[in-house]
Formats: C-alpha cells, structure tokens, sequence
C-alpha cells in the first residue's frame, strides 16, 4: 500500500469514529499535545516545508548535531506550569525508541537509521488535596528526511486503527484511542506541516481509571515534537490541555529559531510517553 492510500484510509476511517467534525484533512482537535506517536501525514507531500524557510545551514545532519538541538528544544519541567517535576528515568536511552508490537504492547529497540536522534522527557505533577498525580512528557524526534518524518506520522494513524488499546507498561494501559488529524492549513493550523491530538482513556494500578488520556504531536520538515498527559482523579480533560499548550507551543518556537532563516512562530495556541 503507498503512503497516499494509507493516509486517505486512515483519515476517513478516522473521520468516522472521532467525536467531533471532520474536513478534508480530519477533525479540529478540542483543545490546544504516550511516549511515542506523531502528527498526522500531510496531503501536500513529506517534501513541503510549509511553515519553514530552512536555513540549509542549520539543518541537522549528524547525530551529534541532531541530538544537540533536541536538546535546545525540548521542554523543560517549569515550562508545564505550577508543581510539575521531574519523574525518574528523566530522560529516555538515546540508542533506543518505543515500538508498538503486533501485540499491541509497547516496547523499546533499537533507534531505526532514518532517525538521526530522538529524546523523551518524563515529568510529573504530584497528588495534592483531591487531584491524583499526573503524569506528562516532552518528545523531540529528529529524522533524517520531512519524507522519513511522514512515514512515522503514517504510521501514528495505522497504529490507533489497529490497536485501540495499547499497553504501555505491565502496569498500564491506554483505551478508547481516537486520532484527529490536520494537515497545514486545516481546521486552523497554520504552524506545523501536520497536526495530530489523540484523545484515550488512561488506567494503572497506581492512580485506577479510567482517567483522561491526551497525546498531541506536531510535524514540522524532518522533526516531530510531541507532549502528552496522563490523568488521574480530579483532573479534566480540559486541565490537561492547559498544562500542555504552553511546552508544546515553546518547543516549536526554539525549534523554528534554531533552524529558520527569519520570522518567529506567531502566538498562537495549539489545538490538541507513551
């Protein structure tokens, strides 16, 4: 199957399973960003850079280079607001990366050669008063090619249509997955070549369930940056969102002044570890 026909399959199928209204390009997300997944493949073609005039000079291509800019972009935990910290492992092993199996469990292998570098953060808001811990990550991936990133954007459509329950750890599961799709130019994108928010329902042995599941990831040339919540009591789906609108928005805004021949980000919200 190419990757055209994936792409139009999978966002018909999943215009007809999301809750909200759907366009040529997928549903507008409700809000403003597992650990692993991706914005939704764009219909213009991996090759548009349509947010970005990349300077040639600062377009990575070592791993070395990859991995130190992952590291100018990626957020922070003060950047998820008020009590968020970090969780142990912070960060994720380099050399390696999340795959979902055939059985629909995630797993990590070793990092494919079309991804020059990728690292995952893992933060945590801790109980207080009646809200549950919440648990959030940070995901900036860097692959060697836009047409290499949209392949893995592809695949974020296929895996939710194959497996919409997955298991993240033997402890943890995410269910009811939905993908909401928005390539450049849809339902109000006007800042990634692709836009993806999944929505889910999240349970563990540590905080029950099910609890509001959110992964938002956005595609821009050959980089995906993705952030994602992990409810517990008390805590909205709308909280959620807030809590991460703000490092989604930053990171995009580090990576475009790190590689962008001008013009900033405007300031716009976002619309939607494993």
């Amino acid at each position: 199957m190419t990757r055209e026909a994936l792409r139009l399959g999978c966002a018909v199928a999943v215009c007809g399973l999301v809750w909200v209204g759907c366009t040529s390009g997928g549903g507008e997300p409700s809000g403003p960003a597992p650990v692993k997944k991706a914005g939704a493949p764009t219909t213009a073609g991996p090759s548009s850079t349509a947010v970005v005039d990349i300077d040639p000079a600062e377009r990575p291509t070592t791993r070395a280079r990859a991995a130190a800019l992952i590291r100018d972009v990626i957020a922070d935990p003060s950047a998820f607001g008020p009590g968020a910290v970090r969780r142990t492992p912070y960060e994720s092993d380099p050399r390696r990366w999340p795959v979902l199996g055939d059985d629909c469990v995630w797993q990590q292998q070793a990092l494919p050669k079309d991804v020059l570098a990728t690292l995952t953060r893992s933060y945590e808001i801790p109980a207080s008063g009646a809200k549950g811990p919440v648990r959030l990550s940070a995901v900036v991936t860097v692959h060697r090619t836009p047409e290499q990133a949209d392949w893995e954007n592809a695949e974020v459509l296929e895996e939710m249509m194959r497996c919409p329950s997955q298991q993240l750890r033997s402890d943890e599961v995410i269910t009811s997955l939905n993908d909401v799709p928005n390539s450049f130019g849809d339902s109000g994108n006007e800042y990634a070549d692709d836009a993806l928010t999944e929505l889910g329902e999240y349970t563990s042995a540590e905080v029950g369930g099910p609890h509001e599941y959110i992964w938002e990831q956005t595609r821009i040339g050959q980089f995906t940056l993705a952030v994602s919540a992990k409810g517990s009591e008390g805590w909205s789906r709308t909280d959620l969102f807030d809590r991460l609108r703000d490092p989604h928005v930053g990171m995009r805004t580090r990576l475009r002044a790190a590689i962008e021949r001008n013009s900033p980000e405007p300031s716009v919200g976002t619309k939607g570890d494993r």
